[in-house]
């Protein structure tokens, strides 16, 4: 079953990608060279609609010929929530694309894809606590807001608020990240493959969790066919927001892996706190305003070829997501430590050789 889905997946978003592509162009939705583009000519966006297709065909005939779904751990109304809430980013995505919306009405779609799946039943209930190794509940305050079809809907304040929080803070990190080729849907590949590995585990077995995160993978593998350097088609901002938010609704899904997915996304994350920071502090500019001060714009400006950096990102990513198969929460927590360890190192080496470039007169 996980073989047929993921290749059905991967088919899918490969040729859904090449519709894409053509659907884009032949109404200029396009992406023009500028001064923080990399490439030479226009490229079409749009590139994520053909995962959001491939993941939700392929999800929603599981759902109706087979048995292996639907069940205890996603249940039907949460799969409505999850494809509406992509739904929805999607269109948003598209609107930005094609009319280049402000930063606040931006945030307007992701925000309702994210009330959509809380009011579907998706949330963070508990969490463990770092300090005793027991868990946090987070469920425990609930409020009744509507009665619909004889069942109670709750706003649960605190599970409600993180997970909010939570899936708000992934959508942007894959969204901020998506500045090389073939990055932000080989981490999502990445990404997926390492939350399949936790569902197959004894402790955490979840075989229907494990579906959704390899239709993930396939599809973002088929499109990512397409957007390997030099792309032909990106994303776009629908497909950058809503890879990160499937990542977060399944680290929610399969058990509260906050930290799991904390550790493959630790390089993003911690690249765009530290880019916040900076904009905020040091160079004292809005949050909004771009720049190429990127951990991935620092890579190409050490020298190392667009392939290489990408690579060089999937190799980080990949190692510490596998680390976090084997670790208990404790043991989490220490990676982390060492991830952010890694990272600090790591920019400031950047910096450090890349000043050195320029002083000694090279070519940026």
């Amino acid at each position: 079953m996980y073989w047929w889905v993921f290749f059905s997946a991967l088919i899918i978003g490969l040729a859904a990608t090449y519709l894409a592509r053509r659907w884009a162009i032949e109404r200029q939705l396009l992406d023009w060279p500028g001064a923080r583009k990399l490439q030479t000519s226009p490229v079409p966006l749009g590139g994520g609609w053909a995962i959001f297709l491939a993941f939700t065909l392929v999800i929603w005939c599981l759902a109706l010929w087979s048995s292996e779904l639907i069940g205890k751990d996603i249940s039907l109304k949460q799969l409505v929530a999850i494809t509406l809430a992509g739904g929805l980013i999607m269109i948003g995505g598209y609107l930005d694309d094609k009319n280049k919306l402000s930063p606040v009405r931006q945030l307007v779609w992701p925000i309702l894809a994210v009330l959509v799946v809380i009011i579907g039943g998706i949330g963070v209930k508990f969490v463990t606590n770092p300090l005793s190794g027991g868990l946090l509940h987070l469920d425990a305050t609930k409020i009744e807001i509507l009665r619909w079809g004889g069942l109670p809907y709750y706003f649960t304040l605190w599970a409600d608020l993180f997970t909010f929080a939570w899936l708000i803070g992934m959508m942007y990190t894959t969204k901020l990240l998506d500045g090389l080729d073939g990055l932000v849907p080989g981490i999502g590949a990445i990404g997926g493959l390492i939350i399949f590995g936790l569902t197959q585990t004894n402790m955490w077995y979840q075989p229907s969790v494990g579906l959704l995160a390899v239709v993930l993978v396939g599809a973002c593998l088929g499109f990512l066919i397409w957007n390997w350097h030099p792309a032909k088609i990106f994303l776009g901002e629908g497909g950058s927001l809503y890879i990160g938010f499937m990542l977060g609704v399944l680290a929610i899904i399969s058990g509260g892996k906050i930290a799991t997915a904390l550790l493959v996304m630790g390089i993003p994350i911690l690249d765009v706190v530290w880019v916040i920071l900076r904009r905020l502090f040091w160079d004292k500019k809005k949050i909004t305003e771009a720049d190429t001060k990127h951990l991935h714009f620092r890579l190409l400006d050490v020298g190392l070829s667009h392939r290489q950096a990408v690579l060089f990102l999937y190799f980080l990513t990949a190692v510490f997501g596998v680390t976090s198969l084997g670790l208990q929460t404790q043991g989490k927590l220490l990676a982390m430590g060492i991830l952010a360890l890694v990272m600090i190192v790591l920019a400031a080496s950047l910096v450090l050789v890349y000043k050195n470039k320029i002083k000694k007169g090279f070519p940026n």
